[in-house]
């Protein structure tokens, strides 16, 4: 009977003891579990066909250069407007039949699932300029239900976009046979970081690399 006393007195305090035991326990582990960290890519990491053969060796301090562009609303738009924000950005153009309007589904989709974050945008840049006028964007624009604060869809000069896409981005393959400029471009969307680096390449076709990039810029929102 002392014994079965004696527990029901200390019961309380060993159930204190019990869970105080398991919150240390879960401390000590997120303490030790290592943080994920995403590369920092460079245009030595990508695929040959992908990078313009200039810049194909270089192993360091590659970011975004430069740009000048006109959006869906007539606005001209630089990499000042992508200073100090995370964004995703990809190389379309309004006509196309096969992977694009997938992509651009895709893009709505993070448009929407990215809504609590302001700091976070999205740049569509257009492979066939000529082709994708303002008005054209615009358009285009309204279909997709773009959201002019966080999203822009530009057009402008097609040496430029090319430099951005094989120079910068690394995303579009040189195919040389219209003219020295035309490009065939990929399915990837580029997670740039508020350095301008790129931190990420993902399928732009896919819902899994969707869920893929959403927990990357997570981990980029945390990052020091």
């Amino acid at each position: 009977m002392e014994l079965v006393h004696f527990f029901r007195r200390f019961r309380f305090a060993a159930w204190v003891i019990l869970v105080l035991s398991a919150i240390i326990v879960a401390l000590f582990y997120q303490a030790l579990k290592p943080q994920k960290v995403l590369p920092v890519y460079q245009p030595a990491m990508v695929a040959p066909e992908l990078v313009d053969e200039s810049i194909q060796y270089v192993k360091k301090y590659h970011t975004i250069a430069p740009f000048s562009m006109t959006n869906q609303n007539g606005e001209t738009i630089t990499e000042q407007d992508y200073d100090n924000v995370i964004y995703v950005a990809d190389f379309f153009f309004t006509t196309c039949p096969s992977i694009c309007p997938i992509m651009t589904k895709n893009m709505a989709m993070l448009q929407e699932k990215l809504t609590q974050f302001p700091n976070v945008k999205l740049l569509s840049y257009s492979v066939t300029p000529k082709i994708d006028s303002v008005a054209q964007l615009k358009r285009y624009a309204l279909q997709n239900k773009v959201d002019d604060n966080r999203w822009n869809l530009v057009t402008g000069s097609k040496k430029e976009i090319y430099q951005l896409a094989r120079k910068s981005y690394l995303v579009v393959k040189d195919d040389g046979d219209g003219g020295p400029f035309d490009m065939i471009h990929t399915e990837n969307f580029v997670l740039v970081d508020k350095q301008k680096r790129i931190r990420g390449y993902y399928d732009g076709t896919q819902a899994a690399a969707m869920e893929e990039i959403l927990n990357d810029i997570a981990v980029l929102i945390q990052e020091k």
